[in-house]
């Protein structure tokens, strides 16, 4: 699998399943103060353009303001141009669903780089010319992932940057994979990672963000160490993968468990209801079948009597219509 759709993939799916890890990003980022359950509402990710339709990573309202946010893997000159056109597109919708007189406010934009190098900028410019001989410099803020140490990502909150944190030794991988005291730091440097982890997460008991944390560390993890296989294995144990793993077979038995009460159950009530039933036809055709008795028992003594035989069989017949108005 590429780089760019394991990292994207596990950008995406935080982005759509825990929405409120952008909140302490975005606060980071752009300097604001928003309180962790600030409502977020996300936006649509495709957009048309002369070119077709373009998808961006993340675009959503935050209060007042719309962000938008892209995470890139590897470096591309070319971002800034794709940045401009996807917030044009933005401002653009926004400013046809509030209708005329028409404004383009332009989202808050960053660029989220997993790698970067020395020649990465700290930000993204364009310089746009108007007909009128008038211009305006658009801008865009370029976050570097690998800047921040785990204290940081833990202090502040940005466990949105934690799955992507083993990025930091990727060049080093391979020397590390073969000198056991590189790879013993790496490996305790992991377990810490899941300890704290567990202190702020499991505390704030969200056991289910905990879960899909460790899943996308590890999706990441063995990604970069698909090549060094006992590397991999440590570092996955390390981060509590056989633990997720044997919370989830625990969820499954628990899931299954519950499924066979249920359908026992069911059986059960299908029975005993069946078993009602039963009963209540019974009484029923024993009822129909005493009366029937009855009547063929008086008009056997009213033969014996002499009655006649028609008056008999218009008495029955009365008492019968009688029984099946009843």
């Amino acid at each position: 699998m590429a780089d760019n759709t394991v990292f994207d993939s596990v950008f995406k799916t935080m982005v759509h399943r825990s929405p409120q890890l952008m909140i302490p990003f975005i606060n980071e980022v752009f300097g604001r103060n928003y309180a962790q359950d600030s409502p977020i509402v996300r936006f649509s990710d495709e957009h048309e353009s002369l070119r077709g339709t373009i998808i961006d990573d993340t675009v959503f309202r935050l209060a007042e303001k719309i962000y938008h946010v892209e995470c890139q893997s590897t470096s591309d000159a070319s971002m800034v141009v794709r940045m401009i056109e996807y917030d044009f597109h933005i401002a653009l919708e926004e400013a046809l669903t509030e209708g005329a007189p028409y404004e383009l406010d332009f989202p808050a934009s960053c660029v989220l780089y997993l790698r970067h190098s020395s020649k990465t900028p700290d930000s993204l410019h364009v310089k746009v010319n108007l007909p009128n001989g008038g211009s305006f410099q658009y801008e865009t803020k370029v976050v570097k992932a690998q800047l921040f140490s785990s204290d940081e990502i833990f202090s502040k909150r940005l466990l949105l940057l934690l799955p992507y944190y083993l990025m930091r030794y990727e060049q080093n991988l391979s020397a590390i994979a073969s000198d056991d005291r590189q790879s013993e730091q790496l490996v305790h440097e992991c377990s810490e990672l899941r300890t704290e982890l567990e202190s702020v997460v499991l505390r704030m008991g969200d056991t289910p963000l905990y879960e899909e944390l460790v899943e996308l560390i590890i999706k990441v993890s063995d990604h970069l160490l698909a090549a060094y296989e006992t590397l991999q294995k440590r570092v996955r144990k390390a981060m509590g993968g056989e633990v997720l793993e044997l919370w989830r077979e625990r969820a499954e038995r628990l899931e299954r468990e519950a499924e066979a009460r249920g359908i026992e159950r069911g059986i059960e009530q299908g029975i005993e209801r069946g078993i009602e039933q039963g009963i209540e036809q019974g009484i029923e055709q024993g009822i129909e079948q005493g009366i029937e008795q009855g009547v063929d028992g008086l008009a056997a003594k009213l033969r014996e009597l002499g009655i006649d035989e028609q008056m008999l069989g218009e008495a029955i017949s009365s008492l019968r219509a009688e029984r099946d108005d009843d």
